[in-house]
């Protein structure tokens, strides 16, 4: 009993007061602090190459260096970690943690020394942040817009076409000024391949501001969920991509939500619905379309980067709407520009909602490549909700218990569509 005391106190004043290691010596000399009173012991001598403790004695002042410091040294700690690793008493972080996590942890059990070092990925979190808050003022100021140029009447093909103009001034002036690397080596024949997604692009926009100008942003958004339903099918008997049985479950729910949502809407318009169906068909489409560009081979290097990516669609997508612009309200241009110069609101807002469209989208796509499956569901369906909720309270939109119910049901079933391969993972 009293050396059991002894030796308890011999490392108290060990943790208190540290001890240096001999980093040249082909031993490790190490003080291994153990669960309990009777573990502890000498650890002073371990075999290099069978990683076996050769004393089992108690601590001695042969194998104790003098102490050089009131603080627990980080010799020490290191010291301490690798005979814990050597004792497989702990794991190694760097061979069990998941790609991209910097966690570290020691043996907690009772009375083990335990060390914890959690990694923080600001830039990640960052990226987060700036992309719910980037869609989040697009909608709002790309609203604002719409309804100070008169909503549906007004001119929302103009707006969502200088809207792509702008973000691709703003793509250019980044090349231009050497903030970013322009695409070398690109040919007509890139160009060409690269049409499709552009036009889908382009589609899938001027259509979404359409459903806005015609109908509340809350009502827009419900019925852009149901896109993965359009997806599917497109995927499935068109790309010939199979879509799991999991998923075409799914579909149900997400289209019942919808439903359920929009059945008794008191700001329903035909015109919305009918848009914000044609944006879902030409975003599956783009989304088919960007995966047919990813895997070709020699154009990522070409391009060079995802914001490169994403400034060429925009500019093509620009000058591809430019022909419906002149067919639908190219006779009332005049009348837009005279309604700019004297509408600060629509002047603001429309600057303001192209530069929030084309960062929150470039955002969200470096977001989407530094995370998984699971966590861009939980993003996206994330920033539907914000949306929603932040849309209501800025115009004051109505939310009947049917609407909310369906809305909760339908981004439910969206979640769950992008998850539910991970849960039941598809035979082969």
């Amino acid at each position: 009993m009293t050396m059991k005391i002894c030796t308890l106190l011999t490392v108290l004043a060990m943790g208190w007061w540290g001890f240096p290691t001999n980093s040249h010596s082909h031993k490790v000399q190490a003080f291994v602090v153990a669960p309990t009173i009777s573990q502890y012991s000498c650890r002073r001598t371990l075999d290099s190459d069978n990683h076996h403790c050769l004393s089992t004695g108690p601590p001695c002042h042969v194998c104790m260096p003098q102490p050089h410091s009131k603080l627990f040294s980080a010799d020490m700690l290191r010291s301490t970690r690798k005979a814990h690793l050597l004792l497989g008493l702990t794991k190694d972080s760097s061979t069990t943690n998941e790609p991209g996590k910097n966690d570290e942890e020691s043996s907690s059990g009772g009375g083990a020394l335990h060390t914890v070092k959690k990694s923080f990925d600001l830039v990640l979190v960052t990226y987060f942040a700036l992309w719910y808050l980037g869609n989040y003022f697009y909608k709002i100021t790309n609203k604002r817009a719409l309804q100070a140029a008169g909503g549906a009447a007004g001119f929302p093909m103009t707006i969502s076409s200088l809207q792509l103009g702008i973000g691709s001034c703003y793509g250019i002036f980044l090349w231009l000024t050497s903030i970013r690397k322009a695409p070398s080596g690109l040919t007509w024949k890139d160009i060409m391949r690269m049409l499709p997604l552009a036009f889908c692009y382009a589609g899938a926009h001027n259509s979404s501001s359409f459903a806005y100008s015609a109908g509340s942003v809350s009502f827009a958004e419900i019925v852009k969920a149901a896109e993965p339903a359009f997806a599917a099918i497109l995927a499935q008997f068109l790309y010939l991509r199979p879509v799991s049985k999991a998923k075409w479950m799914t579909l149900p729910i997400i289209i019942g939500g919808v439903m359920l949502a929009t059945v008794k809407e008191l700001n329903f318009c035909t015109m919305a619905l009918v848009s914000g169906c044609i944006a879902n068909l030409f975003a599956a489409f783009r989304g088919n379309e960007n995966k047919r560009i990813m895997n070709t081979g020699g154009l990522q290097d070409r391009i060079g980067s995802v914001g490169n990516q994403f400034a060429l669609t925009s500019i093509l997508s620009f000058v591809l709407s430019l022909p419906f612009l002149v067919a639908l309200e190219g006779r009332r241009w005049r009348e837009f520009v005279g309604l700019v110069k004297t509408s600060p609101t629509v002047k603001m807002n429309l600057i303001a909602s192209a530069l929030w469209f084309y960062v929150y989208n470039e955002l969200s796509t470096m977001t989407l490549k530094k995370t998984g499956a699971v966590t861009q569901s939980v993003a996206n369906t994330a920033k539907r909700v914000i949306v929603l909720v932040g849309s209501a309270i800025v115009f004051g939109e109505s939310w009947t218990p049917l609407k909310a119910v369906g809305c909760a049901v339908g981004i439910g079933g969206v979640f769950l569509y992008s998850i539910v391969d991970q849960i039941f993972v598809p035979s082969k």
